[in-house]
C-alpha cells in the first residue's frame, strides 16, 4: 500500500522547507547576530579584560555634547573640553563658542563661558596650575569656488616718524595704476616710522616706514576686480600730511582660496575659579600654533596662520606668566603649523618633524635639535617616510630621563592619500642620534593618538588610513607599546573611529579618555558630508583588571595642596609599601591635532623607609621637571598603578 502524507504533514513539511530556505537566505545576518552576541560576551570575560582592557562609551547628557577639538586635564582632576566654534561656520557666524568642564570622579558636566573662538588655538600647562590658551579663529576659510570678491594682503606704510596711525575697518584703498578700490575688513594700528641715524656723525639720514598688515576685499564681486601685479594704493579719507605719509602696497589681489585666519587673543583658564581670564594678546595672530614650556617657566609660541591667513614667518614669541605679557623672541625659526616641539633635559628643544599641516613642503619640516640660545638647528638623520610626517603623532617615551622619542604614522602634505605605518624611535642621549624604525602599525595611519601610562607603556589608538577618514578608512584598533621590549601588542578594539580633531588623555585614576573625530565624509563612497563625532570613550587598561582589579596599591598621607620642590622629598604611607616598584610624576596632557607636547613621565626616586612608609624625591633638573602640577603614580611589582596623588612642583 502506497504511503500518502496527511494534509497536516504536508503543511509541516512545506513550513520546514520555507524555514530552511529563509534561514539560508538570512544566514549572513544570523551569523552576524551570533558573532556580535559572542563578541559582546567575549570582551566582557575577566580573562579577556585582564589581557586586553575594555572600552566603554561615556554617558553625556545631550546639552553638554560638543565638537571637542581641544582637551586638557587640570590639577583639580577635571578635564576642560574646548570646541570654540567646533569647525562649524554656522556657530562661528552666530558667535556660539563652547567649552565644557567634565569631572571624571562623578561624571558631571558644566558649561564654561568662552569669550572668543578658541577653535584651533594653542595651549600649555603653566607653573601656577592655570592653562594658557592663545590664538584661535578670526575668519573661516573660503574655497576658490566660494570666493566672490577679490582680496588679499595689503601692507600699510606709515612714513611719519612722529606718530602712529590707526585705520578703522572699512578703510578704502584705491590703486594708483589699476584704479580699483579695496576695503579693509579689520582695524589696523601702524607704528611710526623708525628714524635711522649715521653712527659716525650722529646725523639723521632717513626713516624706515612703520608697517601694518591688513586683509582687504574688492568693493564689488567679480573677476574683473582682480589685480595682476603690485600696485601702490591711496588711502581714502586722510587729511594733511597723512595723505603723503600713509599708503598701501599690495601684490596680486585675486579670487584664490582664502585660508583660515588667526587671532592674537590669549587667556589663562583658572581651574579653581573655572573661568577664562583675559591676558595681554600675542604680538602675532595665530591659528594652529604650538605653545611649549621653557625652562624658566615662560612659554614659547610658534608658528600658526596670521590674521591674513599666511604662515607666521618664524616670528616666535614668549609669554611671561608673571607680567601676563608677550615679547618677540630674538630667535627666528620657521615651522609648519602645530609643530611637535619638546623641551629637553639639557634645555634644548627637539622637533620631531611631525606637524598638522599648513606651510611650505620644503621649509622647516626636517626633524632636529634646536639650541634656542644660539638659534642653531642640527638635523637628525634616519627618519623613514620623511615626506609623510604631516598628522603624525609624537610621544616622549617614559621615563623622560631616557630622552627617547617615538614618531608614529603620519601622511603626505595636504589632502594626500599617502600615509605611513612606521614608528620611528630616536635616542637623544646618543652623541650622534639617528632615527631607527620601531615596530610597524598594521597600516598607514594619520592622526594616531598616544598617551603615556603609569607602567611605562604607551597606548596608541585610532587614526585613519586616508585624509580625514576619507573612504571609510578609520582604523578601529588599539595597541600598547612596551618600552622595554620595543614591541607593540594589540589590545581591545575601540568602539568609535577617530581621525581629524581627536585626542586622548590619561586620567588620574589610570584610565584614558578619547574624544573627537571630524570625518570629511560619512560613507565609504565619499558622497555624503561627514558629521563631527561627539562621543567620548573611556579605555580601562589591562593593568586594572585581573590582579589589578582584586588589589590596587594605595597612597596616603597627601593633602590637596602638596608641594614638593626640585631636589626635595615627600613621605607617604602605604599598606602596599613592600610591593611597590616604581614612582612616576606624569605631567597632565593638553592635546589637540595630534600634538601634545606637555605630557611626560618622570622617574622619581622611591625609597622604602619602613613601617609602611615610602619616600619619593623629585629630580633637581628644572628642564626635566618644569614647574607645575603633576600626577604621582606608584606601581607595584605586578604592574598595577595606584590612583594618582596631585603634587605641585613650585
Amino acid at each position: 500500500m502506497k504511503y500518502r502524507p496527511s494534509r497536516r504533514t504536508k503543511r509541516l513539511t512545506i513550513g520546514a522547507v520555507v524555514v530552511l530556505a529563509l534561514a539560508g537566505m538570512n544566514a549572513p545576518a544570523m551569523y552576524r547576530f551570533g558573532s556580535a552576541q559572542y563578541h559582546a560576551y567575549k570582551i566582557n570575560q575577566p580573562e579577556y579584560k585582564a589581557e586586553n582592557g575594555k572600552w566603554e562609551l561615556l554617558d553625556i547628557p545631550e546639552e553638554f555634547r560638543l565638537n571637542t577639538i581641544h582637551g586638557a586635564l587640570l590639577h583639580t582632576g577635571k578635564v576642560l573640553l574646548v570646541a570654540g566654534s567646533g569647525n562649524n561656520q554656522k556657530n562661528f557666524n552666530a558667535k556660539k563658542f563652547t567649552s565644557v568642564l567634565w569631572n571624571p570622579a562623578d561624571n558631571t558636566f558644566k558649561k564654561i563661558h568662552t569669550p572668543k573662538d578658541l577653535f584651533c588655538s594653542g595651549h600649555t600647562q603653566l607653573g601656577n596650575g592655570n592653562l594658557l590658551v592663545a590664538g584661535g579663529t578670526k575668519r573661516y576659510e573660503k574655497l576658490k569656488g566660494d570666493v566672490t570678491k577679490a582680496g588679499g594682503l595689503m601692507i600699510v606704510h606709515n612714513e611719519d616718524p612722529d606718530k602712529p596711525i590707526t585705520l578703522p575697518a572699512g578703510t578704502r584703498f584705491t590703486g594708483k595704476e589699476n584704479g580699483k578700490t579695496f576695503v579693509s575688513k579689520d582695524p589696523v594700528l601702524v607704528d611710526p616710522a623708525k628714524k635711522i641715524f649715521d653712527k659716525k656723525t650722529g646725523a639723521f639720514l632717513r626713516t624706515e616706514a612703520g608697517l601694518g598688515r591688513i586683509y582687504v576685499e574688492a568693493e564689488k564681486s567679480g573677476a574683473e576686480y582682480e589685480t595682476g601685479t603690485e600696485d601702490n594704493y591711496r588711502v581714502q579719507g586722510l587729511k594733511g600730511s597723512d595723505t603723503r605719509n600713509v599708503y598701501g602696497i599690495a601684490q596680486k589681489l585675486a579670487l584664490d582660496k582664502k585660508d583660515f585666519q588667526g587671532i592674537k587673543d590669549a587667556f589663562e583658564f583658572d581651574p579653581v575659579a573655572e573661568k577664562y581670564i583675559k591676558v595681554d594678546p600675542m604680538n602675532e595672530a595665530r591659528w594652529y600654533p604650538t605653545l611649549t614650556t621653557m625652562s624658566d617657566g615662560k612659554v614659547l609660541s610658534m608658528s600658526g596662520l596670521d590674521e591674513i591667513g599666511q604662515l607666521v614667518p618664524g616670528k616666535n614669541e614668549v609669554y611671561d606668566p608673571e607680567t601676563k605679557s608677550w615679547e618677540y623672541a630674538e630667535k627666528i625659526r620657521q615651522f609648519p603649523t602645530y609643530p611637535a616641539v619638546f623641551l629637553l633635559p639639557n634645555g634644548k628643544y627637539f622637533y620631531s618633524g611631525a606637524n598638522a599641516g599648513y606651510g611650505p613642503d620644503d621649509v622647516g619640516r626636517d626633524p632636529g635639535l634646536w639650541d634656542f640660545e644660539t638659534n642653531r638647528f642640527k638635523k637628525i638623520p634616519g627618519m623613514s617616510d620623511p615626506k609623510l610626517l604631516e598628522t603624525a603623532g609624537t610621544v616622549m617615551l617614559p621615563p623622560a630621563q631616557d630622552q627617547k622619542f617615538m614618531v608614529i604614522g603620519g601622511g603626505g602634505v595636504g589632502e594626500s592619500r599617502d600615509s605611513s605605518k612606521k614608528t620611528r624611535i630616536v635616542d637623544l642621549k646618543d652623541d650622534a642620534p639617528e632615527f631607527t624604525d620601531g615596530p610597524e602599525l598594521s597600516e598607514g595611519t594619520r592622526y594616531p593618538q598616544s598617551s603615556i601610562l603609569p607602567d611605562d607603556t604607551v597606548l596608541i589608538t585610532g587614526g585613519s588610513n586616508d585624509y580625514r577618514g576619507r573612504g571609510g578608512s578609520n582604523i578601529l584598533q588599539a595597541r600598547i607599546y612596551d618600552t622595554e621590549s620595543n614591541s607593540l601588542r594589540r589590545v581591545a578594539d575601540p568602539l568609535v573611529g577617530r581621525n581629524y580633531h581627536s585626542g586622548s588623555i590619561l586620567l588620574p585614576d589610570g584610565r584614558l579618555m578619547i574624544f573627537g573625530s571630524d570625518s570629511l565624509y560619512a560613507d565609504e563612497a565619499n558622497t555624503k558630508p561627514g558629521t563631527f563625532d561627539q562621543r567620548i570613550e573611556i579605555y580601562t587598561p589591562p593593568y586594572l583588571y585581573g590582579e589589578g582589579e582584586k588589589h590596587r596599591p594605595e597612597l596616603a598621607g597627601a593633602d590637596e595642596t602638596m608641594s614638593v620642590g626640585r631636589g626635595e622629598s615627600a613621605t607617604f604611607t602605604s599598606k602596599d609599601a613592600a610591593s611597590l616598584k616604581t614612582a612616576r610624576l606624569i605631567r597632565p596632557s593638553a592635546t589637540t591635532h595630534v600634538t601634545d607636547v606637555d605630557q611626560r613621565s618622570i622617574d622619581v626616586d622611591l625609597k622604602k623607609t619602613g613601617d609602611g612608609e615610602i619616600e619619593v624625591t623629585v629630580p633637581q633638573n628644572r628642564n626635566l621637571v618644569p614647574s607645575g602640577w603633576y600626577m604621582l603614580f606608584v606601581t607595584d611589582d605586578k604592574g598595577t598603578p595606584s590612583k594618582a596623588v596631585w603634587v605641585e612642583v613650585p
